[in-house]
């Protein structure tokens, strides 16, 4: 996709972005770098690289994960001025919350909040010390919106993120340092693509059977789709951006309408 952005907007900040190699945490990193950013990522595997980014191979549910990333990043970039969340997502079966085992939950609550709390913890008092620094952390409206067919989990580690996204910026405003959380609704990305074929294979039918359940349990989306991965990684980089330095503290959601609340 053509990125439309000033190249120099975030010329000589350094970004350290998890999980960015697919999704919209892949769409924040070409954000970020169309804006002339330095970038960091990390993932489990070894993708093929990216033009540009910064790559560690590590697993970011896992505290020696976080410690690799926030090590790698201090002494490769200088630092980091922009942190950005990204990582996330969801792998429990359907079948409600009777088909969740105490490992599914752990995995939920260590990919959707712990990764996030423990980069966290190691990146952000460079910034501190420093005076001045950007967070975006990504939750979900389904920590108000929750699917219980099979995302329970999922959208109770995410509430827990938001939360706790909300007690730190009470912490780091007065520091220099902005704390924003965005909560996106129905992002068509590979995950979203996977959780159609959990349904499908938990309840039969095909993949549109599967998207239909989506729709009925998000109630509908009222602009007619979900949103594109892109659209997601503009809005964290605007709340990242000088243009926003005024923000702190806030929730942005990017859902088509979906919650039916303001």
């Amino acid at each position: 996709m053509n990125i439309k952005a000033d190249p120099t907007e975030f010329a000589g900040k350094r970004v350290l972005i998890s999980g960015g190699t697919k999704g919209a945490g892949r769409a924040t990193v070409d954000r970020f770098l169309a804006g002339g950013a330095q970038v960091i990522t990390a993932a489990r595997g070894a993708p093929k690289p990216i033009d540009g980014v910064e790559f560690v191979q590590a697993d970011l549910t896992t505290a020696e994960g976080g410690e690799n990333l926030a090590k790698a990043a201090l002494e490769r970039l200088g630092g980091i001025d922009i942190l950005a969340h990204v990582i996330g997502g969801s792998s429990t079966p359907g079948g409600g919350f009777v088909a969740l085992t105490d490992d599914h939950w752990l995995a939920e609550i260590n990919l959707n909040l712990l990764a996030t709390v423990r980069l966290d913890r190691l990146v952000i008092p460079q910034m501190i010390a420093r005076g001045s620094g950007a967070v975006v952390h990504v939750t979900s409206i389904q920590s108000v919106l929750p699917l219980p067919e099979a995302t329970t989990a999922y959208a109770s580690a995410k509430a827990a993120l938001k939360t706790y996204s909300k007690s730190i910026s009470k912490e780091l405003g007065p520091k220099g340092v902005r704390v924003n959380v965005v909560s996106p609704g129905w992002i068509m990305t590979e995950s979203s693509q996977d959780l159609l074929k959990r349904l499908q294979a938990a309840n039969g039918g095909t993949i549109e059977d599967a998207r239909q359940v989506v729709l009925d349990s998000l109630g509908g989306i009222p602009i007619g789709r979900p949103a594109d991965p892109h659209e997601v990684a503009d809005l964290i980089a605007y709340l990242a951006s000088d243009r926003a330095a005024a923000i702190h503290g806030a929730e942005f959601v990017i859902d088509g309408g979906t919650v039916p609340t303001v």
